[in-house]
This record gives structure tokens, C-alpha cells and sequence, in this order.
């Protein structure tokens, strides 16, 4: 093992630590929905994608590669910049789990290189083109794409299906959605694991322990499969909520169809090097399929929170980083301040996620039966002009209101002749 200084064992403990949070964070993006359509119990679940997002920690260094040569620039980082960054990173993950919105951990982990590098060196240390071609663009293109073909693909299994058994039909699916969401935690693993990876031997290249330009030691590639598995086997609950059942309501055939679309998105961009995020191509998948299948509908009042979480997402774990660096430069009590400041803050969270404790036992309870998601424009418009199902509540109801407005006054040679009074 390469020569490790005090200061770079701590950036390693830290990057394993936001590992692991992108372990819990991003379980949902795999098997949020396997979870709420019934195809797996929710402990065997998470199980499943652990094995496999450490499976797919081996697969390729692409990505990590990425993010140790690519992002920023290896000269003139210090180990101080990598542990700024991982604090900025973590904080957000955290935030974002507390309240159960599926952030993006990729993007909080480069916020956080980026904010706390300019702070360090300045723009000049950030490839700027790097940051649009392989962080910004895919980041906007890979949820719309996986959305458009998660839907194409939910509506084309309805139609195929249109004549089948429906039982028949949502027990093979089921067990589609299995291979589906094994499929996703692979990918995971294959981009996620490796952004770890990359951070370490970014740190290690800072710190003087390998030279730049080298590709993660074997040691980075297995600590860090370890730690995301251990982080997704013990599910971030919260977020499998919000994913499962906050957007839309999934049945087996839409679950199907957004895995595998938001699968294939993934794994072509990890062969291609792209540092995107699976928090993005899942929610785009999950919306897709929502609106695959004829009445379903997309919790808009959601996905605004969560579209503005993605948005904030650089920014907050930049802005994090920068004075984490700040801090941690000044000295060796500036790294125990900083590090001190991460370890009091994530027990703080986690103290107050105590307070609503959501775990495998509730994960698919609505948040309150009684409250119903506001109806958006669309939603009242249609219902507007749609006329209820004869015999419905909503129906006699209408059949009445019309009765009373239409009804001929009294004396009228068209009213009908006055009931018989009760005896």
C-alpha cells in the first residue's frame, strides 16, 4: 500500500464515509420501485442490489478515471481541497435523505471538488469543458432520454398485453422488474462506486502517494465497492418513499419499463466515461413510466421540490466545500476542526431522523392517507370537462344538481304532481 500520511488517512476514512451515504442515498434509484409494486420484500431487496452495486465496483474505471484526471487539475490540489470537498458533498447527501428528495450524490461529490478547488487555486484549476460535455450536458439529456423511453416502452407493454390475463401478465412482470432492478444496482456500481475511487486517487496523487495519471489501486476499487454495499444494504428508507410511491403509482409493467430504460442509460454512459448521476436517469425513468399507462398521472408538486433540490445541488455542496477549505487550510486544527464540524453535523441529522423514523416496516405507508396530492392545472381541467362513471357518488350527484336546476316551477303544467305526504 502506498505511504499514507495522517491527513490523507482522513480524507480516505471521509470518502469511504460519502461511499457509504451514496450507498443509502441512491438504493431507491434501483429498487424503489420493486419495492412498491410488491415484486421483492423490502430487506431482500436492498440485499440483491448491495451484491451487485460491489459486483459492478469491478466492471470498468472509466468514470473514476473521469474524476481523478478530468475534472479538475491534479497539480496544485492538496488533500485539504479533497476532504473540503467531501464534507460538501456528504452535508447535502444527508440533507437531501432527511427530507426524503432523491439528490443527486454525483453531482454533490463534483459540487464539492469544485467549489472547494476554486477556492484553493481558482478557476484555472476546473477543465470547464470537462464540466459541460461530461457533467452538465448529461446531466439534462439523461433523465429526459430515459424518461421518453421509459414511457415508449410502458406503453408499448400495455398495448402488447391489452389481451392477456392481467394476473398472468403482472406476475411476469414482477419478475421482469427483478432482473430489471438488478440490472440498475450493477450499473450503479459500475458509476457510483467508481466516483469514490477517483476521489481516493485524486487524494493519494495530492498527498504524494502515486504519481499522476495513475488508475485507482486495487485496495480504492475493493475498500470502496465495500463501503457503497454496506451504505445500500441498509437502505435510505426515506427516499425509497419518495421514489416508490411520492411520484406517481407504479403497477409491475411501468416498473419494468422505467428499470430497464434508466439500466441501459446508465451502463452506455459509464462505457462512454460519463459522470452522470442515477439519481437523475431513474426519477426521469419513474416519470416516464408514470405517464406510459392511460390515467396515470405525475405528483408535479414532488418532482418541482425535487427538481429544485437538483438544482441547488452544485451550488450548496460548492459553497460547503469552499469554506471547508478555507478552514482546512489554515493548519492541522483547522482539518480536526473540519472534520470534527462533519462527524457533529451528521449526528445532529441523524438525531432528528429519529424523531419519524421511516424503515422497511413502512417504507410503502403513504406519508398522510388523509392529504391528498393537490390536483395540478392539467389534473383540473380534465376533470372538468370528463363526466363521471354512471351510477358513481360524483354522478348522482350531478344527476341531481341538474334535476334541482332544471326543475319546472311550482304550478307549471309540467311539474309533476306533489308526493303523497307520509304517513
Amino acid at each position: 500500500m502506498e505511504h499514507i500520511t495522517l491527513l490523507l488517512a482522513i480524507v480516505v476514512v471521509t470518502a469511504l464515509v460519502f461511499d457509504f451515504t451514496n450507498g443509502f442515498h441512491d438504493t431507491a434509484n434501483a429498487m424503489a420501485t420493486t419495492i412498491s409494486t410488491g415484486a421483492l420484500k423490502p430487506k431482500t431487496a436492498v440485499a440483491m442490489s448491495a451484491v451487485l452495486n460491489l459486483v459492478g465496483a469491478f466492471l470498468s474505471v472509466e468514470v473514476a478515471n473521469t474524476i481523478s484526471k478530468g475534472l479538475v487539475n491534479e497539480e496544485g490540489i492538496q488533500p485539504e481541497v479533497i476532504l473540503a470537498a467531501l464534507v460538501g458533498a456528504i452535508l447535502w447527501n444527508l440533507l437531501t435523505w432527511l427530507v426524503g428528495l432523491p439528490s443527486s450524490s454525483s453531482h454533490a461529490l463534483m459540487g464539492g471538488l469544485i467549489g472547494a478547488t476554486v477556492a484553493s487555486i481558482g478557476f484555472s484549476g476546473v477543465n470547464g469543458g470537462v464540466v459541460v460535455t461530461k457533467v452538465l450536458i448529461p446531466a439534462i439529456a439523461a433523465p429526459i432520454v430515459a424518461g421518453v423511453a421509459a414511457m415508449l416502452a410502458a406503453r408499448l407493454t400495455y398495448r402488447l398485453d391489452r389481451n392477456a390475463d392481467a394476473k398472468t401478465t403482472e406476475k411476469g412482470y414482477r419478475a421482469g422488474q427483478i432482473a430489471s432492478a438488478g440490472l440498475v444496482s450493477l450499473a450503479h456500481g459500475t458509476n457510483d462506486a467508481q466516483k469514490t475511487m477517483g476521489i481516493i486517487t485524486l487524494a493519494l496523487v495530492a498527498g504524494g502517494a502515486l504519481v499522476p495519471g495513475s488508475n485507482p489501486p486495487l485496495w480504492v476499487i475493493v475498500s470502496a465497492g465495500l463501503a457503497i454495499a454496506l451504505g445500500t444494504y441498509l437502505g435510505g428508507w426515506r427516499i425509497i418513499r419518495t421514489m416508490g410511491k411520492g411520484l406517481t403509482d407504479l403497477q409491475p409493467q411501468q416498473g419494468f419499463a422505467a428499470q430497464t430504460s434508466a439500466a441501459t442509460v446508465i451502463l452506455a454512459s459509464s462505457n462512454l466515461g460519463y459522470s452522470l448521476s442515477t439519481t437523475h436517469v431513474c426519477s426521469g425513468g419513474v416519470m416516464g413510466a408514470g405517464l406510459g399507462r392511460k390515467g396515470g398521472v405525475v405528483r408535479w408538486s414532488t418532482a418541482t421540490r425535487m427538481f429544485a433540490a437538483w438544482g441547488l445541488t452544485l451550488p450548496a455542496a460548492g459553497l460547503v466545500a469552499a469554506g471547508a477549505e478555507f478552514v482546512a487550510r489554515q493548519g492541522d486544527w483547522g482539518v480536526y476542526l473540519v472534520a470534527g464540524f462533519l462527524v457533529a453535523s451528521c449526528l445532529g441529522i441523524w438525531l432528528v431522523s429519529r424523531r419519524q423514523v421511516v424503515d422497511h416496516t413502512n417504507v410503502n405507508d403513504d406519508d398522510d392517507e388523509n392529504t391528498p396530492e393537490p390536483a395540478g392545472v392539467v389534473t383540473t381541467a380534465i376533470a372538468a370537462v370528463t363526466p363521471p362513471p354512471a351510477g358513481s357518488v360524483a354522478a348522482v350527484a350531478d344527476e341531481g344538481l341538474k334535476t334541482t336546476i332544471h326543475a319546472p316551477a311550482p304550478g307549471d303544467p309540467a311539474a309533476p304532481p306533489a308526493p303523497a305526504a307520509a304517513v
